[in-house]
């Protein structure tokens, strides 16, 4: 139930190696960062196009051939960018990101340290923190996954946050993590303005509706998670 392979089709080996090793899907965000200094080779390789008035940092970065860097965005690194991989105008990519072929970060959308698979878009004012978007995930506009609890104070003695635990039928997950934001399985949709607070993960198939704050916990696939409100007419005062 919470193995990679019950959220993402890893038949495709290069996809499947960023999983490698893991018995809990979000254990491949503890791994991320080495796995993609060994791939980028502390090199930039641009194949792609970087448009005029786009904005590289100095870190490692590759840009495959197809992919397409938009004016006004802003690539830190590291950072591997696939094949048709589009980062649109007014775009922050942050640190330890891969975006694998044909996904997308919109206008004034910002990702840092996450995982993109193939086709999946977070295409308008979304923000992706330590999260990963399975196969043709969709973030409505808006979508924010928060990856930091507001209650995650600094132990006084040690000077480090508290790692988030998950509850799944009753057994507690410790996942190591200390910032951990939303998994989404592979065609996961969210609607406009939905925020999936730190330790989200959501199944294959499964919607979340406009405007919903959906608590930390497991979601499981082919699910349509709802937020229930009424609407009241009054008459207007003159």
């Amino acid at each position: 139930m919470l193995h990679p392979s019950d959220f993402f089709d890893l038949s495709d080996t290069f996809t499947a190696g960023f999983f490698a090793g893991c018995e809990f899907v979000w254990q491949a965000l503890a791994y991320l960062e080495e796995r993609l200094l060994v791939l980028l080779k502390g090199e930039q390789v641009i194949l792609g196009q970087v448009l005029p008035g786009a904005y590289l940092g100095d870190r490692p970065v590759y840009i495959a051939e197809g992919a397409r860097i938009e004016p006004g965005a802003y690539v830190l690194g590291p950072a591997y960018i696939g094949p048709g991989v589009s980062v649109r105008h007014g775009a922050y990519l942050r640190e330890n990101v891969v975006m694998l072929a044909g996904s997308a970060l919109g206008h004034a959308s910002e990702a840092k340290h996450s995982l993109f698979l193939p086709q999946a878009h977070a295409p308008h004012f979304n923000y992706v923190g330590d999260s990963i978007l399975g196969h043709r995930v969709n973030l409505g506009a808006g979508t924010k996954l928060s990856n930091l609890t507001l209650v995650s104070e600094k132990d006084p003695l040690t000077g480090q946050r508290p790692t988030i635990k998950l509850h799944v039928n009753e057994t507690e997950y410790d996942t190591g993590l200390i910032k951990l934001g939303a998994i989404l399985g592979d065609d996961a949709q969210t609607g406009c303005n939905s925020v999936l607070n730190p330790g989200c993960l959501v199944g294959r198939n499964t919607l979340v509706y406009a405007n919903l704050s959906l608590r930390k916990g497991y979601f499981p696939p082919d699910t349509v998670l709802k937020l229930r409100q009424t609407t009241r007419e009054a008459p207007r005062q003159k």
